[in-house]
């Protein structure tokens, strides 16, 4: 599938717990393509140097190569840790607070929509291949509905053809 690797789909380091594939983040993606004025547009973005702005997921075995600052506080990423489990889509306590609370509005949307799609998967096919099959409808899910080209979570428009996608996808991006 153009944008995402096999490799990269199985890999459970890129599988956020709370549902907001790292795959499919700005972030990640600028890192792994080392698009320097992307990381400059996703750090204005989230208010980060372009420096600072790198990631190889959040999941990654500590201490990690390289973690995005704000993922490196996430209270959710401790709580399912803490908890023995590797994501929320395990959790009976779910959605909690800290999903409901969630500073940026297209996460909330983005968790309430993929949490549930998670739990589907695992239900059907093991937590193995079902996460992995979960993996792969996000990065289905994130491309362009005019000219198919892979887009980011959160992405605005295609960078490709120009279409705008927000709306189709989670909305636009909002803090609160």
């Amino acid at each position: 599938m153009e944008g995402w690797t096999d490799e990269e789909i199985r890999n459970k380091e890129l599988m956020a717990p709370c549902g907001l594939y790292c795959g499919a983040c700005g972030v990640y993606i600028a890192t792994r393509d080392k698009n320097e004025k992307f990381r400059t547009i996703m750090g204005n973005l989230y208010g980060t140097k372009p420096e600072e702005t790198e990631c190889h997921g959040c999941m990654q075995p500590d201490p990690p190569k390289k973690l995005y600052g704000p993922c490196k506080i996430c209270q959710m990423r401790d709580c399912i840790k803490s908890k023995g489990y590797y994501s929320c889509h395990q959790c009976d306590e779910w959605p909690c607070s800290m999903t409901k609370e969630f500073a940026i509005s297209t996460g909330r949307n983005v968790m309430k929509r993929t949490i549930p799609i998670w739990r589907e998967k695992v239900a059907q096919s093991g937590d193995e291949e079902g996460s992995v099959e979960w993996a792969r409808s996000e990065c289905e899910r994130y491309h362009c509905p005019t000219c198919g080209k892979p887009l980011f979570r959160g992405a605005q428009r295609c960078r490709a053809c120009q279409t705008e996608v927000a709306q189709e996808l989670d909305g636009s991006f909002e803090y609160g």
